[in-house]
This record gives structure tokens, sequence and C-alpha cells, in this order.
């Protein structure tokens, strides 16, 4: 499974060169009290750090920590609270294990200091484009950077869903994002792009999504965050997002075979197994 075009072969995260030649296996640790997916099983501090260390035993590329909920009406979190829950634990895990970590956030303060005290990667989950105080972050810092599809902020985003081609909008505004960041002097080796499953989506909208992964690779390496989400409950009539693993692994498997550079997932050991098995049938 080749995970990026031939022009897209590493990603640069400060002083590190990802190599983008198969597809990358991001484990999400939540350091949050409300995650639609773990509801806050992590969030004491060392239960966080203890978790991502299994997911980095387990084989874990890359690692994304997040200190805000960014599930449908979740509430906001202040910039001070959300650098108090990530960045002890970054720091605890970049002297623990080797594992690049990516600091899951909208804030550009919150970036910079995560950054700072070990993160190399910005993975930010509303829109990029426009963004000067977080395009400085990354030019400065040589940090990756994720820019992902949404519209609106996690409160009003589920009644923004209304496209008239999903999947040519939602590629135009990624194209858009990669332009603001070759205007601010961000490299392209920088940048990785995602769709934004389930972030001012329906299902139907989210299937034509994914879908059209190899379409959006063509501008960029592609994140794809799928696990445990709501329209793969609402296709598998599965109302836990706990019990979504099935589900899960079909999709992140789907997405690696069609061009993905990077699997967003919760269980990572099992979508390991399942991209391992999928390779050996392929090659």
């Amino acid at each position: 499974m080749d995970a990026a075009p031939v022009q897209f072969r590493e990603w640069r995260c400060r002083g590190r060169r990802l190599p983008l030649t198969r597809p990358l296996v991001m484990g999400v640790v939540n350091v949050t009290p409300d995650s639609f997916a773990d509801g806050g099983k992590w969030f004491d501090e060392d239960y966080a750090v203890a978790h991502a260390l299994e997911l980095a035993e387990e084989g874990a590329d890359l690692l994304d920590i997040g200190g805000e909920s960014t599930r449908p009406g979740a509430s906001p979190v202040g910039e001070d609270e959300e650098c108090r829950r990530v960045l002890p634990v970054i720091r605890r895990v970049t002297a623990a294990c080797d594992v690049p970590l990516s600091v899951d956030t909208r804030h550009a303060a919150v970036a910079r200091a995560a950054v700072a005290a070990g993160a190399c990667i910005v993975n930010k989950v509303t829109p990029f484009a426009g963004d000067a105080e977080m395009a400085a972050v990354v030019r400065e810092t040589g940090a990756g950077m994720v820019a992902m599809h949404m519209r609106g902020t996690p409160q009003t985003m589920a009644g923004l869903a209304v496209y008239g081609d999903v999947a040519g909008e939602v590629e135009e505004e990624l194209r858009k994002a990669l332009a603001f960041a070759a205007e601010q002097g961000i490299l392209m080796e920088q940048m990785v792009i995602d769709p934004g499953i389930g972030f001012a989506k329906d299902t139907a909208q989210n299937l034509t999504l994914l879908s059209a992964t190899e379409r959006f690779a063509r501008l960029a390496p592609v994140l794809v965050g799928v696990s445990r989400k709501r329209f793969i409950g609402e296709l598998c009539g599965e109302p836990l997002a706990s019990e979504r693993l099935g589900g899960s692994i079909g999709a992140a498997v789907w997405c690696a075979m069609h061009g993905a550079a990077v699997v967003r997932v919760h269980d990572v050991k099992a979508t390991l197994q399942a991209l391992t098995v999928v390779h050996a049938l392929m090659t």
C-alpha cells in the first residue's frame, strides 16, 4: 500500500523527516473529560501518559495529544486550561519515548507552547486559511502541520453541513489552506491535509469524502480520522463509540488502500494488525 503520490515522500516536522512510503498510524490521546470516543477515560495526567506510552509500545508511528473536545456541541476550553492539560503530558511522553508527538488544538498559543514542550506537529481542527498566528508558529518552529477542513465551530458545525458538491467544495477549501501556507512561507513538505470527516458533514457526505481520498491525495498527503465516529455508528447501528472497532478498522484500511498517508485511530494495535495483513495479501 503506497501511502502518498510519488511527489509526497516525506513529512518535515521540525528536525524530523517522516517517511510517507507506507500509511502512518497516529494514536489518539484525549486529555479531556468529555471526548465522544472515550468519555474522559484518560483525563488524569498519569493515565494519559500511560495510555500514550501503551500506544507507542503497540507500534504507533505518531501520537496526537489533545486537551479540548471537538465533538459536536462540546464546550470550548480556554487556552490556559488547555495548556494545563496537554503540556505536562507532552513533556513526560517526550522524555519517555521517541515517537513524534502532535498537538490537537485550534489555538496558536497552545500550539507554540506544545512545540516548545516537545511536540513536532500541529493538528489544527478549525480552518487554517487566514490564521496568521498559527501560520507563524508553524513557519517559525518548522513544525509539521495538519490543515483540516471544517466549517464553524464544534458548537455550530452541525448546522453547516450544506454543500452542493461536497467533494469539490472541500477540495477547494483545502487548496486555499495550502495556498495560504505557501503565502505564509511554510514549506509544502510540512503540510498534510485532512478532509475533516464528521466536522460539518453528515453520513452521506462523509462517505463521499472518503471515496475521494485519492483525489485529495493529489493535493498533499492526506490524514484521515474515522475512528469510532458517528457515521460508523449510524451505518452499523451501534450507538456506543467504544463498540465501533470493526467499522473503524474497515474504514481505516480502506482509506490506507486508497491513498491516505496517515490514519488517526484510537485502537493502534488492531489497526496495525489489519494493515499488516492487507499489505501482505497485496504484495
